[in-house]
């Protein structure tokens, strides 16, 4: 593994473990359309002159970019930031069969970094391969691509230890079928959990997470079941504000109280959701849940469902019929005309899956 006294910042010369391996696998036209405020804003990833590395330890505070890791199905962290003070910019991320960054540090910003290709198992034997994780606090996740995991997009805390205050912004986040065989995945096979999965316990302080605008599409058909693109359970308080969901199992999965892991607070804002099976699932009663401003688009197969138990003081405002997909991501989501719609659907069946 590459030390930070190997590659420092930037300027300093960075060690060459193993050469780039493989191209990439080209993204959908999509993935790589600027968009100009909701997904991925500006370029991702290296350039054509970034250093090459298989692993990189970070022990150090100070700003690493331009650089391919390129972990060739290595079955550990790719990136490890142990370093207060860090920022991981302009960088790509990509083939292995663990977690592309792990950040156990405060004050980290992860910027215009493209992460992929990360894959666990095999397709029936489901592993987790994560694209950002860790135990950290006041961490930023900005412009940033991540597709092709067995595991989850984002996740916080997969021990449930303390973590807190993480902002994710402008970022896009898909899985589609592999073009190719890749270690013990076959071509067409779909991985993946979910897009942002949190997780802590109910004696730890409550966690804080904003997600704001950012596009996901394509959290379905994978390898559990129930997936979402955002999977919000246990002792945290999650802000959802100006995000575009599409082509997905279900966009929100939110959770309530289950006992030592707590339930989640969740409010939405001025989102919007497209040719998705469910818009919303609520879960074990979940409670104090805002839903202000949602944008239904067309082939919304449920807009809402219910599962373990109503929702208790739910408060749902202003649905409305959400403006065309392509102007959505192109011109984002402010507040929409009040049509006064609440939610008519939300004493759906129990146990509707």
């Amino acid at each position: 593994m590459a030390s930070a006294a190997t590659i420092r910042r930037l300027g300093l010369s960075c060690l060459a473990l193993i050469a780039a391996g493989a191209a990439a696998a080209a993204p959908p036209p999509e993935a790589s359309r600027r968009a100009p405020v909701v997904g991925v804003r500006g370029d991702v990833g290296c350039g054509p002159d970034a250093k090459a590395v298989q692993r990189l330890l970070i022990t150090e505070p100070g700003v690493y970019e331009n650089l391919l890791v390129d972990g060739k199905w290595v079955a550990k962290n790719l990136v490890k930031i142990r370093a207060d003070g860090v920022t991981l910019r302009r960088c790509e991320i990509r083939n292995g069969r663990h977690n592309a960054v792990a950040v156990y540090a405060s004050k980290v910003t992860i910027d215009s970094c493209r992460i992929h290709h990360l894959l666990a198992g095999t397709f029936k034997d489901q592993h987790d391969a994560h694209g950002i994780t860790g135990q950290a606090t006041d961490v930023v996740i900005r412009n940033c691509e991540i597709y092709q995991v067995s595991g989850d997009a984002v996740q916080f805390d997969p021990g449930r230890g303390p973590w807190d205050n993480v902002l994710v912004e402008n970022c896009t986040f898909w899985i589609a079928p592999l073009e190719a065989d890749a270690v013990g995945f076959k071509k067409g096979e779909r991985p993946g959990e979910n897009a942002v999965d949190t997780k802590q316990q109910e004696s730890n302080p409550r966690s804080r997470m904003t997600i704001r605008n950012c596009l996901f599409y394509g959290w379905g058909d994978g390898q559990i079941a129930n997936q979402a693109a955002l999977n919000l359970k246990d002792h945290v308080q999650v802000t959802v504000e100006g995000c575009v969901f599409r082509d997905n199992d279900i966009c929100f999965r939110l959770r309530g109280d289950t006992g030592e892991r707590g339930g989640a607070l969740v409010t939405i804002r001025d989102c919007a959701v497209y040719r998705s099976k469910i818009a919303v699932r609520m879960e074990d009663r979940i409670r104090d849940l805002k839903m202000l401003r949602l944008g239904i688009g067309p082939g919304i197969g449920r807009k809402y469902t219910v599962a373990g138990g109503k929702p208790v003081d739910l408060v749902s405002e202003g649905e409305y019929p959400a403006p065309a997909y392509e102007k959505a991501v192109a011109e984002g989501l402010g507040s929409p005309p009040d049509h006064g719609v609440g939610l008519r659907a939300a004493s759906g069946s129990e146990g509707s899956r």
